[in-house]
């Protein structure tokens, strides 16, 4: 199984970053096979052809389970992990990865920005999201129980559905 984590932060290194990687390594027990820290990317995200561009959308669009984190920016994620997304093809983009909806942010207001905007984006480019997504407090992630949780309730149902898709392949 392919495991990838995608960070969609404007600071490089963020702790969006190390969320996610967090949250990938709990589900499965093991180290994240690939990252891509979108904000790397630079401007290369502004158009089309991007030869390093087009290599991050292949690592994510072939990975069986995928990490997407962003901070939460004006209630929902982030313009720079939205240039990425729009770098997918509408539909099919990430048809069958399984994709982990993540959002960080400084208090319990926009808990279900994971679910209301991220995870609709990535069901529109063919991802399946068989959980729903998480919201961690960016202060609190290493400390607090909530990747545990998230971990403890959904863990099995995210990899035996990223297993099956390689299985499948």
């Amino acid at each position: 199984m392919k495991l990838t984590v995608v960070a969609g932060n404007p600071k490089p290194g963020s702790r969006t970053l190390d969320a996610a990687r967090l949250v990938a390594e709990s589900l499965t027990g093991r180290e994240v096979d690939e990252t891509v820290d979108v904000i790397a990317l630079g401007a290369g995200l502004l158009g089309w052809g991007d030869a390093a561009v087009a290599a991050a959308v292949e690592t994510v669009r072939t990975s069986d389970l995928v990490v997407f984190a962003s901070p939460t920016f004006k209630a929902t994620y982030t313009g720079v992990l939205k240039l990425f997304l729009d770098q997918f093809a509408g539909g099919d983009g990430l048809k069958d990865v399984v994709v982990v909806p993540l959002m960080l942010g400084a208090g319990p207001a926009h808990a279900m920005a994971p679910d209301i905007f991220l995870k609709h984006t990535l069901v529109e480019l063919g991802a399946v999201t068989p959980a729903p997504g998480l919201y961690l407090i960016d202060s609190t992630y290493t400390s607090d129980t909530r990747i545990a949780d998230y971990v403890a309730r959904w863990g099995s149902v995210l990899t035996s559905t990223a297993t099956s898709r390689t299985d499948i392949s």
